[in-house]
């Protein structure tokens, strides 16, 4: 029994942390990484900072738990955000990035709250193209940098993607084990309300530009 609710707990805690994060995208402050090991904390720390992208990570740890093999969804994902980031850093323009960031929250949030198994194809398709946006928005952090501190800056956020997205799956299949699935779809319910707080404020913000 304090297995199950330090299980829920551990994704619950995970969610609920999110409104609280600022929007700060820059672990570096805005400073471009100079060294290897300024690219490979930054790229630790951007996904981390950023609440919509955790958000979203979460959210793909907690679909790729309704497939049998659990490490595709998540790999699909952190690959296509390298490919967004190389796309940024090459001066290649994605528009409405900030806001297909947030729709893409809350597409996962919707996903993870059904609770059963989307096919696996179109669900490794949904995480590319919203890794594709979620990666552009990292390369914002290492344009005009050098190639080295580029490289440690990938390695750093596929690294950290990957290991969040894997907690969360393996966290959830205990509690599917445990016949705690209710929770799993909560903690998803939980993820699509913040696409939607997110979607609402970059609304607000295109809303009050026009004026």
């Amino acid at each position: 029994m304090v297995r199950r609710i330090g299980s829920f707990a551990s994704i619950m805690s995970l969610v609920t942390m999110l409104p609280q994060i600022a929007f700060a995208h820059h672990p570096l402050g805005g400073m471009t990484p100079q060294t290897m090991m300024q690219g490979f904390l930054s790229g630790i720390g951007h996904p981390v900072i950023g609440f919509d992208h955790l958000a979203f990570i979460i959210a793909i740890g907690l679909v790729s738990v309704f497939h049998k093999n659990r490490v595709l969804l998540p790999l699909g994902f952190v690959a296509a955000t390298i490919i967004g980031t190389l796309l940024a850093v090459s001066s290649f323009i994605m528009p409405l990035a900030e806001f297909m960031i947030a729709l893409s929250v809350f597409a996962a949030g919707i996903m993870a709250m059904r609770g059963r198994m989307v096919a696996l194809l179109p669900a490794i398709g949904v995480a590319g193209a919203a890794g594709l946006f979620h990666g552009y928005a990292y390369g914002a952090a290492v344009i005009g940098a050098e190639p080295t501190p580029i490289i440690a800056y990938l390695a750093g956020f596929a690294v950290v993607q990957f290991a969040i997205a894997t907690v969360t799956g393996i966290t959830a299949s205990r509690l599917i084990e445990a016949q705690r699935a209710i929770h799993v779809r909560l903690a998803g319910a939980m993820v699509a309300g913040i696409g939607v707080f997110i979607v609402a404020e970059h609304v607000e913000t295109a809303v009050f530009s026009i004026i």
